[in-house]
């Protein structure tokens, strides 16, 4: 059957994506803009009744899901069984990984790893862009004795950012410390992963990801720290995500007297694609965003210091009509899925290769 006598099928019927998520997410991203454009493809978007058993529900082309729990993991797997060929995203194991900011990480470094060995460089996107990507120098501190122990981090440069070791999207997760010198640390409470800040020219780098859609924006970040600062500022300052301090009157002062966001100039978009393109096939995922900021030592160097599953889409822009294109492909199987890859016999399988281990979590919007 020809491409087009396929589309003319599936455009005679219609489409049915379920999804279960948290009430805060659902009102965010459900906006009647996405399900009337979803419609107009031929797409319900139909809430899963998270109080009924998720077999007796449906039929569904396709399950969206940001959903944690043993009892909702019990309720996945059954229901892929009784329906082998519904698509399921994403893969839970693979939301999983990004629950661990060090895991979470450790794609960035593994994707630098592959390029460095493909070209010896490690450098930008082909096309003689010399940009380079990384993460900051970062540890793990699992407990209050290793946070005392000054071995333990004594390698580190302050100012240091102290983020909780679990990103599971709830509101504990996104709050974290500036920290300006060692006393302070005393007040961090483990396990915690201390990040090395970096300055960045007071800019962060949110790079948003729907299966092969990549859409960078720019946003207000922390403002650079000076050496002289560094030696007479003392203990921490606390926030919560970093690209919503706006009504910081430190940074807005920065913003003031040093630079316009709209001035910043964006990463080269070929090189933030590329790494976008690799950290969806690392971490099996169709649907996430990073953050990366630029050193303002070096110019051209890049550093991604976050990684977030299903994000604050609704604050990306146009994010109605990409979502209605790719729930489209999803649906019609245009575009084969890393998170989520139909077999040959119709099964569906992870792109792990799993196919359980739903995690535990929390619900919190991330940007």
């Amino acid at each position: 059957m020809s491409e087009s006598e396929t589309e003319s099928t599936s455009e005679r019927r219609r489409f049915v994506i379920g999804y279960a998520l948290a009430a805060k997410k659902e009102n965010s991203f459900m906006k009647p803009s996405l399900i009337s454009m979803a419609k107009d493809r031929s797409i319900d978007l139909v809430r899963i009744d998270t109080s009924k058993p998720l077999v007796d529900q449906g039929p569904f082309d396709c399950v969206l899901h940001k959903f944690y729990g043993d009892d909702w993991k019990r309720e996945l797997d059954e229901y892929r069984e009784r329906n082998p060929r519904v698509v399921i995203l994403d893969s839970p194991d693979a939301i999983q990984r990004l629950h661990n900011r060090i895991s979470m990480l450790q794609f960035v470094s593994e994707l630098k790893a592959r390029r460095d060995g493909d070209d010896g460089k490690g450098k930008g996107d082909g096309d003689g862009d010399s940009s380079t990507f990384g993460i900051p120098k970062q540890i793990v501190i699992y407990d209050v004795e290793t946070l005392r122990d000054n071995r333990a981090w004594e390698g580190l440069r302050f100012p240091v950012i102290a983020k909780p070791l679990v990103a599971d999207g709830s509101a504990k997760s996104h709050k974290m410390s500036l920290v300006y010198d060692h006393e302070a640390l005393g007040n961090l409470k483990p396990p915690i992963v201390l990040q090395e800040f970096v300055n960045h020219g007071g800019v962060i780098f949110k790079v948003y990801v729907v299966g092969e859609y990549v859409k960078c924006v720019k946003r207000k970040s922390l403002p650079d720290v000076t050496e002289e600062e560094i030696g007479s500022l003392g203990g921490l300052l606390t926030f919560s995500q970093v690209s919503n301090l706006s009504s910081n009157k430190k940074i807005d002062e920065f913003f003031e007297k040093n630079m316009h966001l709209d001035d910043c100039e964006m990463p080269p978009q070929g090189f933030i694609a590329k790494i976008a393109s690799g950290l969806r096939e690392g971490t099996k995922l169709n649907l996430f965003n990073f953050d990366v900021i630029r050193d303002t030592r070096l110019g051209n160097r890049y550093l991604v210091i976050d990684i977030n599953y299903f994000p604050g889409y609704a604050k990306m822009p146009s994010y109605e009509t990409v979502f209605a294109d790719f729930f489209w492909d999803v649906v019609t199987k245009k575009q084969v899925n890393v998170g989520a890859v139909r077999s040959d016999a119709g099964d569906i399988v992870y792109g792990d290769g799993s196919s359980s281990g739903l995690p535990d979590g929390g619900e919190g919007e991330t940007n």
